[in-house]
């Protein structure tokens, strides 16, 4: 059993056509701040304030995530240079990104003690998982992330299409980690939402969601053919062998530092 498999790099909408990429990104950054905001609500936190920094922190994610891909993908750019700033063609490193946006965070909260930070850094969480999982969508949807050939239930079937990776031969059933990832990330989200009902700790979500997304990530890149790698690893993973201890730790740390504790608002 595979899945038949053609890439949508765009959609026809009338006069116009929508680029699949840029829209599955921006509906998950929606759908992101608006889990955050609710998360906010259920701990009777502000989201005015949380969410604007979150606009910031996403917009500063995207310039280091396109950043992180085009120096790791520099080649690919020798021809037409001005190609690195079409992002709505795909092409984002989720590290890079990440790793911005949580600096922008932290410099936000360290002037805004008032806030707790670990309950806004759960409901962000929460947020990425989600959006994470909607943007992989506009990975699939381009021909990213793409693996060899394998008779894996899950493969997908090529059929045709243009590809962002390749050249992929039309009829072959390759490993797809941009769907493994979409598929993986939702039972996270559903792990996140049980350990909140359940009263987990302050800063537990987030750091669930570092250690289970850099075990997913290091994992998965095994399995992908065109990323460029260093002694063996790709960026990404070398990325993941920090994020993996470091959540762990903090998640040892959060259930150390405090005894769940069940939200006090009845709001959801």
């Amino acid at each position: 059993m595979v899945i038949p498999y053609r890439t949508f790099p765009s959609i026809p909408l009338g006069p116009i056509d929508l680029h699949t990429f840029g829209l599955m990104v921006a509906i998950g950054i929606a759908l992101g701040i608006a889990i955050l905001t609710r998360h906010l609500r259920r701990f009777e936190i502000d989201p005015a304030p949380v969410e604007k920094v979150a606009v910031w922190a996403v917009a500063v994610g995207l310039v280091g995530a396109r950043l992180t891909y085009v120096l790791t993908h520099a080649s690919d750019y020798g021809d037409a240079p001005w190609e690195a700033f079409a992002i709505w063609q795909g092409g984002l490193q989720f590290s890079g990104g990440f790793i911005s946006a949580a600096v922008v965070v932290g410099l936000w909260l360290r002037k805004h003690r008032e806030i707790s930070g670990w309950r806004v850094a759960d409901g962000m969480g929460l947020g990425l998982t989600v959006g994470l999982a909607i943007g992989r969508l506009g990975c699939y949807s381009v021909g990213e992330h793409l693996g060899g050939e394998t008779d894996f239930f899950l493969a997908v079937h090529y059929l045709g299409g243009a590809t962002r990776e390749g050249p992929i031969a039309e009829g072959v059933s390759i490993h797809n980690t941009a769907l493994y990832e979409f598929l993986l990330l939702w039972p996270l989200f559903g792990l996140l939402l049980w350990m909140r009902k359940r009263g987990a700790p302050r800063g537990a979500l987030i750091s669930t969601f570092v250690l289970w997304y850099g075990v997913q990530r290091f994992l998965t890149d095994f399995l992908r053919t065109y990323d460029k790698t260093q002694m063996g690893l790709t960026g990404a993973q070398w990325v993941c062998l920090a994020l993996i201890p470091l959540g762990a730790i903090l998640l040892w740390k959060a259930y150390r530092r405090e005894r769940p504790i069940a939200a006090t608002s009845t709001t959801r």
